[in-house]
C-alpha cells in the first residue's frame, strides 16, 4: 500500500477547488459561471523570462493538460492497461473456445466483460470516496494483475476463467469511477479536467482499434495464455506509473466517513439518483449511447446481408470510433468552452438520426458514413463532462462517477441484447433504423428534461414567480 508522500515537485500549479459540502438532500444549484480559458501552465524546465523579454508561450487547450506531469502519469497507465484489456480479451475468448469448442461460452466471455459492472459499480461505489485515489487505483491495478496471472495456470477451469473475467469487470467501474474523480484534483474542474476527460475518451477509443489488431498479431506468434501474459505486464507497469506519478491525496469522503462499505455505496446511488439535475445529466451519457450501440452490435449479420467481405465487416466495425475520434479532437482543439457546452444539447438531440439511413439497406459507403456520424455525435459529452462535475457535490464525486461508468457499460451491453433479440425477428436494417427513432426520441424527451433543470433556467423562473407573487399581493 502506498504510504504519505510529498507531492512531487512537478505537479500542477493550480490547486483544486475547495471541498464542497454535501446537502441533504440538494437543493436547486445557483447558476454557475462560464469556467473560462483553461488555468494558465507553465512547463516545469521552461526558463523564465529575463527583463524586457517576451513572455513565454502559454500551453493551450490538449497541450496544457500534457504540461501536467501528473496527468501524463494518468494517461500513460490508461494507455497501458487499456491495450493489456483489450488484448486479453481477445486471447481469452480464444483460449475459451480452444477448451470447451463452444461458440456460446467464447461469445459469453466477452458479455461478462460488460455484465458485472453494475455489480461493481453499485455495491463498491464507496471505496472511491472512502479510501485515498492513488492508492485505490494502484490496489486496483494489483488486484487485476493478479486475476489475469491465475488465468495463466493451466489447472485454471473455463469455470474459473469465466469468474475471474467477472471479479476483473466488476473492479474496472471502481478504478474508472476514482480516476475521473482524481483527475478534478490534478487538473482543477474547470477546462483542464473537460480536455482530459477528453483524451482519455480518445485514447478508449483508440485502443480498441489498435488493441484488436495488436491481440491478432500477438495470437500469430503466442498461445493465447501467452498473449495474456502481456495483460499482467500492463497492470503492473500502470500500478507503478500512478504510485510513483501521482500525489498522495485524503480520502475524498473525510475520515469521518462511517457505516459499512455496501451500506455507503448504496447511500451515495441514492442521494445521486435522487437529485433531479444530477439523474438528467447522467441520463444524457447513458440513453443515446444504449441505442447508438444497434448498428456495431448487427455489424457482422448485416455486412452478411448486403453480400459484404470480412475486410467490409472490419470497417464497418471500426467506422463509428472512427467519427468519434475525429469530432472529439475538433470540438476540443477548435472550441471554447462556452461553444462546447452551447453544442451538449442540440448535438444530443441529433445525433441518432444519421442510423435512420439504414432504413434504405444502405451499401457499404452510405453505411460507412452514416457510422461516422453516428460517432461524431457522440462529442457532445465533451461539455455534459462539465455539466456534470459542476453538478456533482465533491464529497460525492467518486461515487457518482463510479456509478456512470458503470451504468454506461451496463446500459450499451443491453443496447446490444435488445438489438440482437429485435433481428430474430425483423430485418437487421429495420432494427437499426428502428434503433435510430426510438433512441432520438427518447433523447429529445431527456434534453427537455436537461433543459428544465439547468440552474440558470431554475433560479430565473423562481424570481419570476417571486416576482409575480409580489405582484399578486399588492
Amino acid at each position: 500500500m502506498p504510504t504519505d508522500s510529498p507531492a512531487p515537485a512537478d505537479t500542477p500549479r493550480t490547486p483544486p477547488a475547495p471541498a464542497a459540502q454535501v446537502p441533504a438532500p440538494f437543493p436547486e444549484r445557483a447558476a454557475l459561471p462560464d469556467p473560462g480559458p483553461a488555468p494558465t501552465l507553465r512547463d516545469p524546465d521552461a526558463q523564465a523570462p529575463g527583463p524586457g523579454g517576451p513572455p513565454p508561450a502559454t500551453p493551450r487547450g490538449y497541450r496544457a493538460v500534457f504540461a501536467v506531469a501528473e496527468f501524463r502519469a494518468v494517461f500513460a497507465a490508461h494507455l497501458l492497461s487499456l491495450l493489456g484489456v483489450v488484448v486479453s480479451e481477445l486471447a481469452l475468448t480464444v483460449l475459451v473456445y480452444d477448451l470447451t469448442g463452444s461458440p456460446l461460452l467464447s461469445a459469453l466471455t466477452f458479455a461478462l466483460g460488460l455484465l458485472p459492472y453494475i455489480v461493481g459499480g453499485t455495491l463498491l461505489a464507496g471505496v472511491a470516496d472512502r479510501y485515498p485515489a492513488r492508492r485505490v487505483l494502484v490496489v486496483c491495478d494489483l488486484l487485476c494483475a493478479a486475476c489475469v496471472a491465475v488465468m495463466l495456470v493451466p489447472a485454471t477451469p473455463v469455470a474459473g476463467l469465466l469468474a475471474l473475467r467477472c471479479l476483473v469487470a466488476a473492479i474496472a467501474p471502481v478504478f474508472t469511477g476514482t480516476r475521473m474523480a482524481a483527475l478534478t484534483d490534478i487538473l482543477g474542474e474547470g477546462d483542464l479536467y473537460v480536455l482530459g476527460r477528453s483524451l482519455l475518451r480518445i485514447v478508449s477509443q483508440s485502443a480498441m482499434l489498435i488493441g484488436f489488431g495488436t491481440g491478432g498479431m500477438l495470437l500469430t506468434v503466442l498461445s493465447p495464455r501467452g498473449a495474456i501474459t502481456v495483460t499482467v505486464v500492463t497492470f503492473l507497469c500502470s500500478a507503478a506509473l500512478l504510485r510513483f506519478g501521482t500525489q498522495d491525496r485524503p480520502a475524498r469522503a473525510g475520515t469521518g466517513a462511517g457505516g459499512t462499505l455496501l451500506k455507503e455505496s448504496l447511500s451515495g446511488a441514492r442521494l445521486v439518483l435522487g437529485d433531479r439535475r444530477i439523474r438528467a445529466l447522467m441520463l444524457l451519457f447513458w440513453l443515446p449511447a444504449m441505442f447508438v450501440v444497434a448498428p456495431e452490435a448487427l455489424a457482422a449479420p448485416y455486412a452478411d446481408a448486403i453480400g459484404a467481405s470480412p475486410a467490409a465487416l472490419g470497417l464497418l466495425l471500426c467506422a463509428m470510433a472512427v467519427g468519434h475520434i475525429g469530432a472529439e479532437l475538433f470540438v476540443g482543439s477548435a472550441l471554447s468552452p462556452r461553444n462546447r457546452s452551447r453544442i451538449v444539447l442540440p448535438v444530443a438531440a441529433v445525433g441518432l438520426l444519421p442510423l435512420l439511413v439504414y432504413a434504405a439497406r444502405p451499401g457499404l459507403p452510405l453505411a460507412l458514413a452514416a457510422l461516422a456520424l453516428a460517432g461524431a455525435g457522440a462529442a457532445y459529452v465533451i461539455g455534459l463532462d462539465q455539466w456534470f462535475v459542476d453538478a456533482v457535490p465533491q464529497e460525492l464525486r467518486g461515487r457518482a462517477m463510479t456509478l456512470l461508468t458503470a451504468g454506461l457499460m451496463t446500459v450499451q451491453g443491453l443496447g446490444m441484447a435488445l438489438a440482437g433479440l429485435a433481428a430474430e425477428f425483423f430485418p437487421v436494417h429495420q432494427v437499426v433504423a428502428g434503433s435510430g427513432i426510438i433512441g432520438t426520441v427518447c433523447t429529445l424527451l431527456l434534453v427537455a428534461e436537461v433543459r428544465r433543470t439547468d440552474p440558470r433556467r431554475m433560479s430565473y423562473t423562481e424570481e419570476r414567480d417571486g416576482a409575480d407573487r409580489h405582484v399578486t399581493s399588492r
